[in-house]
């Protein structure tokens, strides 16, 4: 027994001894491989074998207070580009209400300038009669044919009215009346070559626009006072004066008023008178308007 526990122990003894250099070697061999993973370093060696099995302290959050509000979340910023556009919206669309429709107006004669003979010169076929009344200006000419000579009517009530007029102490002379096609066109020509055309239109007709063709135009002065006829001075002369008064009681009217050139196209004549009865003329005297005004037409 003495024996074997001396072997033993002898064995035991060998044992830990062994296991004390193998572990002594492998110690140095960990050391060498960690020397050289550390460039030979000792002291930086040592430096991280002491970082190497430090324990760390498990890290410690600060407790909240439970008091405080929560803060809001802030919203998220939207950056605009020029060339960032914005999302489009889904249409929606409004319920339409029916539109109220106008009603429709009567179309409207386009305006023409009275005093301005129109491009299309053609003469018509037939003259011109508005209310009973015979038109002729410069947008309603007569048929180079219309002929009616001096009207027996308008010579009629030109005497009564003459007569009526002498009593007051005039003698009133109706010096031009009517005037065919050709006779209008021989005077336009010659105005025309005298004062030229612009000049002329403004107190001549040209042929197949003149009053003087209808048979109905009177060109009135006083006899023996010659140097006011055909002149804008015997508007102010007593003859004058008293046709102007009184003409509309014998069926005529002062054709071409004064300032009235846009309206019925010719400048102001104090000496043209026009025969258009009884009814009309009185009206038109007492209303104050051309003839162009009282039927409603240039």
């Amino acid at each position: 027994m003495k024996f074997m526990d001396r072997f033993t122990n002898k064995n035991n003894k060998f044992y830990i001894k062994w296991m004390v250099i193998c572990m002594s070697a492998i110690m140095a061999a960990l050391a060498a491989v960690w020397f050289y993973m550390h460039d030979w370093d000792v002291e930086q060696s040592m430096k991280a074998l002491a970082e190497a099995v430090a324990i760390e302290e498990p890290a410690t959050e600060t407790p909240k207070d439970e008091t405080a509000e929560p803060a809001e979340p802030e919203a998220p910023e939207t950056q605009t580009t020029e060339d960032s556009e914005e999302p489009e919206k889904p249409a929606t669309e409004e319920p339409k209400t029916p539109e109220a429709q106008e009603p429709e107006s009567p179309a409207i004669e386009e305006t023409q300038d009275a005093t301005v003979y129109p491009e299309n010169s053609k003469l018509p076929a037939e003259p011109t009669v508005i209310k009973g009344v015979l038109l002729a200006n410069k947008q309603h000419p007569l048929p180079e044919t219309y002929a009616p000579g001096e009207v027996p009517e308008a010579r009629a009530a030109f005497e009564t009215m003459k007569t009526e007029a002498a009593a007051s102490g005039l003698d009133l002379a109706a010096f031009s009346t009517y005037r065919d096609f050709a006779r209008q066109k021989q005077l336009y020509e010659g105005y025309v070559a005298k004062d030229g055309q612009e000049a002329a239109d403004r107190y001549s007709a040209r042929p197949g626009y003149s009053e003087h063709q209808t048979g109905l135009a009177f060109d009135i002065g006083e006899a023996g006072k010659e140097q006011h006829w055909a002149s804008a001075s015997f508007g102010d002369t007593e003859g004058g004066k008293w046709l102007a008064a009184n003409a509309h009681k014998y069926g005529f009217i002062l054709r071409y008023p004064e300032g009235s050139e846009e309206i019925t196209g010719y400048m102001h004549e104090s000496w043209h008178f026009r025969y258009v009865g009884k009814d009309a003329a009185a009206e038109i005297h007492q209303k104050g308007i051309t003839l162009e005004e009282y039927l409603e037409v240039q």
